[in-house]
């Protein structure tokens, strides 16, 4: 007899999860919770979650709701009998009655090694950091923000040229390996759940896009760890003539030139910008409204460039 599984998650990072899970033996995934489907584009036309659109091409019901803390709607959770929940970067805080309605209770998988980085942002939030290595965590939930014990981990290295994309790639797959791992284990009563250690816990908050915004005073290296942290959102973002200037990619320097933080001088055969410590190579560019340059591409059309100052009308966007 299959073990009978409802599947909550919303995006990219939550879709191997589903995959796994929908090609696994003995497990039968008999429904999928993800968040309403968002408005995108000029023509604000809803698009459905990447976790909807797997689901649909797999004939999986799909139940969407905008809150589970009212009876009502956990009543279609309860309604697929589900033996096991799977959460996956769903986007939602779980309210006890939901949590109790599986027998095996609710797997979590993080994009991060708990206690470190509990929260939305776990991937960026250990770029930002400088750490050398992150993991995935199975989690039994509990009514806190990744707070419940711990059943496996796996470590994965921080490369120094990581975005919080291609790292979230290969999270989202480690995850959905270790996840299909560790449920036969865990049903079959061969894992004790650890409690975390709450003396390490750390907290990475949701990010907004006001965070993309460089402020030049900080050291050359914490912002080019912002300016992959920030890729693909909120991206790192400075001002010049009153543009808003997309920094795409970019290499600190140690070297310390004297000048305004924010003052864009001739490096090589390109351009830095001089922080509070170093200076900001720039790689690739995006000006509002165009087309990601590299950086000597853009300096052919970029008259007075070299030798403005960035970043000054930030506080007004």
């Amino acid at each position: 007899m299959s073990l009978r599984v409802v599947f909550m998650g919303t995006p990219e990072f939550a879709v191997p999860s589903l995959e796994r899970l929908i090609q696994a033996e003995d497990i039968h995934v008999v429904g999928v919770v993800t968040r309403p489907d968002k408005p995108k584009g000029r023509s604000r036309a809803p698009v459905p979650s990447p976790v909807k659109q797997v689901a649909l091409r797999h004939g999986i019901e799909v139940f969407q709701p905008r809150t589970l803390r009212k009876p009502e709607s956990q009543e279609p959770i309860r309604a697929w009998r589900p033996d096991l929940i799977v959460v996956a970067a769903f986007g939602l805080i779980l309210p006890k009655d939901v949590l109790d309605i599986p027998p095996h209770g609710c797997l979590n998988v993080h994009a991060s090694l708990l206690p470190r980085w509990r929260g939305a942002a776990p991937i960026p939030a250990a770029i930002i950091a400088g750490d050398e290595e992150t993991g995935v965590t199975i989690m039994l939930m509990d009514e806190g923000v990744d707070t419940g014990p711990i059943l496996a981990q796996r470590r994965e290295p921080i490369y120094p040229e990581d975005t919080t994309e291609t790292l979230g790639r290969r999270l989202a797959h480690l995850g959905a390996t270790l996840l299909v791992e560790t449920i036969p284990r865990w049903v079959g009563g061969e894992l004790v759940p650890v409690p975390q250690d709450e003396a390490r816990a750390t907290y990475a908050p949701m990010l907004k896009k006001s965070d993309g915004w460089i402020r030049w005073e900080e050291p050359a290296r914490l912002i080019e760890r912002k300016v992959r942290a920030y890729w693909p959102w909120p991206t790192a973002m400075t001002r010049w003539q009153g543009r808003v200037l997309k920094i795409l990619r970019a290499k600190a320097h140690p070297q310390e030139v004297p000048g305004l933080p924010g003052t864009v001088i001739p490096w090589e055969e390109g351009a830095a910008v001089i922080t509070g410590e170093g200076v900001l190579e720039l790689l690739q560019v995006q000006l509002a409204g165009k087309r990601p340059l590299e950086i000597a591409t853009f300096l052919r059309g970029a008259r007075g460039f070299v030798g403005s100052v960035l970043g000054h009308e930030r506080s007004n966007a």
